[in-house]
């Protein structure tokens, strides 16, 4: 479903163009930025766009490789190149302080930028994401890691793969269109995009790196979690407050990796007071 009031565009940030989703007023130098995950895009995010644009400036973004977003082949698929891009793309949208909502890989990505611009951040919103100390690849992750089985297994994925293994774990069937949509966007471009970061990325390394910056970024904090997440389980909802200690912590009991799709009247219901009253506060 597309929803009345958000205005499509296109931004070209560090070289990469990407469409752009926007909601509520135009040009404020503040504003709430989504950022999806893998795989994902900035229509994923349609209906919080929707709420998050009644208060304040609302934008999605596609990350290369991802989405309807260009995928060179020579961008590098590192944290180190979508944290670098992430901060091209806030400063082509001309934003100085932000309210991040983060979504799986985006919240790695996300919190690394917010570690190196503690005074840019307003609030933190995590869904199914967030620091990463003590956490493992899942199983799917660690065999992309590995030579000729990565690109075997991405090789084997049909649609109807695509659908099964989106299934797993969630008790909420998510809805076709949302399915679909993923799959269409997931191409050979955004499979060796995928190949690329994980094989590139050390979780322990990434955890030692932000976690302690992350300590300076005390902001008001949310995190969102599906109880049956099997990416990223639900016991790491509550250890967010190993970074964030007064982070509110809310469980989706129904929900998988992606409750703002499988149940978003309940995500609304904790993010949009979160939201109000976090705009208040800045």
């Amino acid at each position: 479903m597309t929803l009345a009031g958000l205005r499509r565009s296109e931004i070209v940030a560090g070289g990469v163009r990407s469409p752009i989703i926007e909601a509520g007023p135009p040009g404020t130098a503040e504003a709430v930025l989504f950022v999806h995950g893998n795989p994902g895009c900035g229509e994923d995010w349609e209906d919080l766009l929707h709420a998050a644009g009644t208060w304040a400036r609302a934008v999605a973004v596609d990350l290369p490789g991802f989405g309807r977003a260009e995928k060179p082949s020579d961008f590098p698929y590192t944290m180190e190149g979508y944290v670098k891009h992430l901060d091209d793309v806030i400063a082509a949208l001309g934003l100085e302080r932000v309210h991040l909502v983060l979504h799986d890989l985006g919240g790695l990505w996300g919190l690394a930028w917010a570690s190196g611009h503690p005074r840019a951040v307003a609030s933190i919103t995590l869904i199914d994401t967030g620091a990463v100390t003590g956490y493992r690849w899942h199983t799917l992750a660690r065999l992309w890691r590995l030579p000729v089985v990565g690109e075997l297994i991405q090789a084997a994925s049909t649609r109807l793969v695509f659908r099964l293994a989106l299934a797993r774990g969630n008790p909420r069937r998510l809805p076709a269109s949302f399915v679909d949509r993923m799959a269409d966007n997931y191409d050979w471009a955004t499979r060796r995009a995928v190949l690329r970061f994980y094989r590139a990325t050390e979780l322990s390394e990434i955890a030692s790196r932000y976690s302690a910056a992350l300590r300076d970024v005390q902001v008001p904090t949310l995190v969102l979690w599906g109880r049956h997440d099997p990416y990223f389980p639900v016991r790491f909802a509550e250890r967010q407050r190993q970074v964030f200690p007064a982070a509110r912590v809310v469980i989706l009991e129904e929900s998988g990796h992606w409750p703002f799709v499988d149940d978003p009247a309940g995500v609304r219901a904790a993010f949009v007071p979160f939201l109000r009253d976090s705009l208040r506060g800045g």
